[in-house]
């Protein structure tokens, strides 16, 4: 008896999947230990556990690679505070991209890591970026700042300046953790830590702004 076999359509679709987020995640891995200089694509396909020539596959060049994931970090940081608008509740949303940006730095320390190390260096591969697409963010949400503080819901802070400190502060967590468990005497930070750390630093920066605490 003949057999017809039945050829799953998404399959390729999921296979390019899985593999270019292995691919990925590597490269974070391999980049931030030793800069896009001393990464290589050798390197990363071993850590990927795939052919070196599956990275060109997907990725093109090392370059290309690099850019991506630098993208992705910064769109998962923006993706937290992408649909705020003007009729939010300011207390919860600042509180909730103050967590989301704290619990990153828990769970994507590498990723934090690599995108101060390429800045710190003048930022030469994404500095177009930074200038045009992340500028443009920064002033669309520096405009529902403004307006919270129009609406009288929020104390007149440059708005600005308060984003940096949120991305500062949320990311020392990450960037300086040798720093900071020291001084809290950890081996590491816990769960528990990461909720406290979150807590205060959502309750100061509110404080700060004039902001009162959400309830509920």
């Amino acid at each position: 008896m003949a057999t017809t076999t039945t050829r799953d359509p998404g399959a390729a679709g999921r296979i390019r999947r899985d593999n270019e987020r292995v691919i990925l995640a590597a490269a974070e891995a391999e980049f931030a230990q030793h800069g896009f200089k001393g990464a290589t694509t050798a390197a990363i396909a071993r850590r990927a556990g795939l052919p070196k020539a599956n990275v060109h596959y997907y990725f093109g060049t090392k370059h290309d690679l690099y850019t991506r994931v630098l993208g992705n970090i910064v769109d998962l940081w923006l993706s937290a505070f992408a649909a705020i608008s003007p009729d939010d509740d300011p207390a919860e949303a600042l509180g909730a991209y103050i967590r989301a940006k704290v619990m990153y730095s828990k769970s994507r320390p590498l990723a934090s890591r690599l995108f101060a190390q390429e800045v710190l260096r003048g930022a030469p591969h994404i500095k177009t970026y930074l200038a045009t697409e992340l500028r443009l963010w920064v002033e669309r949400k520096a405009g529902v700042l403004r307006a919270w503080t129009a609406q009288g819901r929020m104390d007149p802070v440059d708005p600005v300046h308060l984003i940096f400190m949120i991305w500062a502060v949320t990311q020392h967590y990450a960037d300086f953790d040798a720093q900071v468990v020291a001084v809290m005497d950890r081996e590491s930070l816990d769960d528990a830590d990461y909720e406290r750390i979150a807590d205060s630093v959502t309750a100061i920066i509110l404080k700060g702004c004039g902001i009162a605490p959400a309830h509920g």
